[in-house]
């Protein structure tokens, strides 16, 4: 009888073990599997895709059991390439969306997609009607632990709960037969009562239970800090509806035309309301508005004091465009766009898998040429610059001015010649005015 005793306590020790270890299994794997995948979809599908409704490709909803997940392993990273090579399923799947060519995600590995594949099973439920930003019972304020984690979490710790209190009661039973064998009298017990006082003046019980709430408060800061200044996603209202994906996209107007700075400069530079006027001061969609201006384009006419009956501006009506900023680094970072959009161009494209036909702007702003109303595509962390900065392959670079000037260098080094601040950049602008 001993040893059963002996052997239940190493039970109820090995439980208490799981439990904990199941807590943080629960509250850091499974919720970061579907946090991390809806941040990857809103960043690389959400341009395309929606979960509920066709956009350019189809509704998501449901496609984790459409296909199997091998092949969505697969699919999503390379769709271009499971169709060339033949697959039956990836060229069904091409055909019946329009032979629409899908982008490439080389930088997705599996547990990526997977994050991806979990996010849309899990969904994300809207706010009730009537209550605009209204947080569901299954997700939590500012897209924290989902849902699914916290009822697993609570799950598990009641189980162990009821667990404990039937090992406990046993092992008191137990105990009550070894000493009745021994010929030892023992009283009555007054009949157990398992309630809140009493679970708390277990001792174990306590240990276990403050455990649990560490590991929960833990989690929830971890993660609140990991994401703080984290903006993938951020779509701000703009005092114009400008539409990229009419411009960039329906128009094919080149990136540069409207933001010259991004290949000549650190800075990609908003453009003025007169390169608008460019086109603007003609086009005006009045087959739109029953012969009437557009609306926004009657904003950049009052911005600018523009009378388009008389074609003359009245500068004392002028008033600056107040536009918002989607993407803002930390005032610490320094981001060269002209050093990326045209040293590291080549070696960009191969890294993110752009085609030929998309500017190198895509690697880190998105499928621009898609997005109605501009939002925020990558995290832009330094994780997310390091990363890249570790896999884009530059040695490629033969042909590169920029490049070809640090190999001179190098090898007036080895002979031994004289190397001036001046041939390493020295005499550029932003070396010394930032």
């Amino acid at each position: 009888m001993r040893d059963i005793s002996m052997i239940l306590k190493s039970v109820w020790k090995s439980l208490f073990l799981f439990s904990a270890i199941s807590v943080i299994a629960v509250s850091t794997v499974s919720a970061q599997d579907a946090k991390e995948g809806r941040t990857l979809f809103k960043a690389k599908c959400s341009s395309c895709h929606a979960l509920d409704s066709k956009l350019i490709g189809p509704a998501l909803t449901g496609v984790n059991d459409r296909h199997p997940e091998a092949f969505l392993l697969k699919w999503i990273p390379n769709s271009q390439g499971l169709v060339a090579s033949g697959d039956p399923a990836a060229v069904k799947l091409f055909n019946e969306n329009g032979k629409i060519a899908m982008t490439s995600f080389p930088e997705l590995d599996e547990a990526k997609v997977k994050s991806i594949l979990a996010y849309i099973k899990e969904g994300e439920p809207k706010p009730a009607a009537g209550a605009p930003g209204a947080v569901d019972a299954n997700t939590t304020a500012k897209d924290g632990v989902s849902g699914l984690s916290i009822v697993g979490i609570v799950a598990i710790v009641l189980i162990a709960i009821v667990i404990l209190v039937i090992l406990g009661r046993a092992s008191k039973l137990l105990e009550r037969l070894i000493l009745q064998k021994q010929g030892i009298e023992i009283e009555e017990d007054v009949p157990l009562k398992v309630g809140v006082r009493k679970m708390f003046k277990n001792k174990k019980f306590v240990m276990f239970f403050i455990l649990c709430l560490i590991i929960c408060l833990g989690s929830f800061g971890w993660m609140g800090m990991w994401n703080t200044g984290v903006h993938t996603g951020y779509q701000p209202v703009q005092p114009i509806k400008f539409s990229h994906e009419l411009h960039a996209g329906i128009n094919q107007i080149d990136c540069q035309y409207c933001h010259s700075g991004a290949f000549k400069s650190k800075n990609a530079s908003i453009p003025s309301l007169n390169v608008c006027m460019n086109c603007h001061k003609a086009v005006q969609a009045r087959d739109k508005y029953d012969g009437q201006i557009s609306p926004e384009i009657k904003k950049i006419y009052n911005a600018l004091g523009y009378d388009p009956e008389t074609q003359k501006y009245d500068e004392s009506k002028s008033k600056p465009m107040e536009w918002v900023r989607v993407h803002n680094l930390p005032d610490f970072a320094y981001f060269n766009h002209s050093q990326h959009v045209v040293v590291a161009e080549d070696a960009i494209r191969k890294a993110k898998g752009l085609q030929p036909t998309e500017p190198v702007c895509f690697a880190c702003h998105g499928p621009v040429n898609t997005m109605e109303e501009i939002y925020q595509y990558s995290p832009l962390t330094m994780k997310w610059c390091i990363n890249c900065h570790k896999e884009t392959d530059i040695s490629g670079q033969k042909n590169n001015a920029f490049y070809a000037k640090v190999i001179e260098a190098h090898e007036k080094i080895k002979k031994g010649e004289k190397i001036t601040p001046a041939l390493l950049g020295g005499l550029e602008c932003g070396k010394c005015h930032y």
